[in-house]
């Protein structure tokens, strides 16, 4: 990771403006869906938050590989998926992710009963109403 980080910054494969797009892309395509499904789903388990990140990674990632690298000639909107470029690629690999997730989880055994009250203690902390009624 060391040694691709600092290729990159030496050699960066666009403006800064585009490269923060890719990141913040991949982070949306990866963690944000899981992420908001671990706290928002007792149903959402490990196989569907792997299953979940690796389809919207990979997805995001292959895509922009393509344009950017394999085939840069091709980077024009008329061959852009819905429009989509590069840069902007990681709201569908979330939509991927979230499909993804959502039906693995569903399809695979609960979490333990331990997860899913922790899960519970993560929305409704032990004394948050509390500090409100004093």
């Amino acid at each position: 990771a060391i040694v691709i980080a600092g290729y990159f910054g030496i050699n960066p494969p666009g403006f800064v403006a585009e490269v923060v797009a890719f990141a913040f892309g991949l982070a949306a395509a990866s963690f944000f869906p899981v992420i908001i499904l671990g706290i928002f789903s007792k149903r959402m388990n490990k196989e569907g938050a792997i299953s979940g990140m690796l389809s919207g990674l990979i997805f995001t990632a292959a895509y922009i590989v393509y344009f950017k690298f394999i085939n840069p000639d091709m980077n024009k909107p008329e061959f852009w998926w819905f429009g989509m470029s590069p840069e902007g690629i990681g709201t569908l690999g979330m939509l991927i992710n979230v499909a993804v997730s959502l039906v693995v989880s569903r399809i695979t055994p609960a979490p333990p009963q331990e997860i899913q009250e922790l899960v519970d203690s993560l929305r409704y902390p032990k004394g948050a109403g509390e500090a409100s009624a004093h």
